[in-house]
């Protein structure tokens, strides 16, 4: 089973609200999921994120991939550096 960390939409039509989850790859964007992450809202100003640190290393450290917007948001948080040195 191959997992990713990636977003997951709700919110209204214009109205983007994502959750950052942990999926199998096989399952749609909005789909099932295994594990809720945290939540990123790009409206907000400055934008809102919210990522639970410990459960974010340890999918990442179970192998779990994730998508290019992820990372970003893990950069920008500090988590992607410090998994790398870890």
């Amino acid at each position: 089973m191959a997992t990713k960390i990636r977003l997951a939409r709700g919110g209204a039509k214009k109205k983007p609200f994502y959750q950052v989850v942990v999926a199998d790859e096989r399952f749609p964007r909005d789909g099932r999921f295994i594990e809720n992450l945290g939540q990123y809202d790009p409206r907000q100003n400055p934008v809102m994120v919210n990522i639970d640190e410990d459960r974010v290393m340890e999918w990442l450290k179970k192998g779990a991939q994730p998508t290019d917007t992820v990372r970003r948001l893990l950069r920008d948080k500090g988590l992607w550096a410090k998994f790398k040195q870890a």
